[in-house]
């Protein structure tokens, strides 16, 4: 009986986070999609605005199911600061990229003549983007983890520190490199619209990024944060 409850808990966690992460490509990247389509109605504000606003909805939304994660990069950060289950790596990666490729499927049927969906494209030199995407996402790891307990966020202000910084990066470092910070935000619209060049950074900096918040982590905050186990996978208190 309680095998059966633990594998519909881990169910739900995986439903969570395949539909979070829809949601924030369906928004996010449908924001770039209508910007183009409209001729600027949207803007670079509102796109960024877009992006932060809705990961702070999915973190009150299904924070305290699968704690919100959204992010392959933000999974492997958790995991490396011992803050959650290896079992659970690879289920979350897959639920978080099927998320981004259904929402990225369905804005390719609505936008059928988009020629990117919204994907991720450096504006000047790969090294460039390189960097920033790797520095956004440590950045944007250090402070999940400042709000977070356990693998889920914590208080009333996690989703707004969270859903803000998200913005704020996305604001300034948008129109250079996508500030992704993503790799499911990125992979999925470059699959949909067969655009895989420089794919390969926002896949690489993102995880390099977040992995250096966790060391970042371990060397500011009480000793134990990001390198004991912490097993709190109940439901974060409001």
């Amino acid at each position: 009986m309680r095998r059966d409850a633990s594998i519909g808990v881990d169910t739900k966690k995986l439903i969570a986070e395949c539909f979070g992460t829809f949601c924030l490509v369906f928004a996010g990247t449908g924001a770039i999609i209508i910007n183009d389509v409209s001729h600027g109605s949207v803007t670079h504000l509102g796109v960024a605005l877009t992006f932060g606003l809705i990961v702070l909805s999915m973190i009150y939304a299904i924070g305290d199911i699968s704690g919100a994660h959204l992010n392959p990069a933000v999974t492997i950060g958790f995991f490396a600061a011992r803050r959650f289950e290896r079992r659970l790596v690879l289920p979350y990666i897959a639920s978080q990229i099927l998320g981004a490729c259904l929402a990225s499927g369905l804005l390719r049927t609505l936008f059928p003549s988009h020629a990117t969906l919204g994907a991720t494209l450096p504006a000047g030199a790969e090294w460039q983007s390189l960097v920033l995407e790797l520095v956004l996402t440590g950045i944007l790891m250090f402070v999940v983890l400042s709000v977070s307990t356990g693998s889920k966020e914590r208080g009333i202000t996690a989703g707004i520190a969270v859903g803000a910084v998200i913005a704020l990066e996305a604001l300034f470092a948008g129109p250079v490199s996508g500030a992704s910070m993503n790799p499911a935000r990125s992979l999925a619209p470059a699959v949909l619209s067969l655009h895989f060049n420089s794919l390969w950074l926002y896949v690489v900096a993102p995880i390099a990024g977040a992995l250096a918040a966790v060391a970042g982590c371990r060397c500011m905050r009480e000793a134990g944060c990001c390198s004991t186990i912490q097993r709190d996978l109940t439901p974060a208190a409001p």
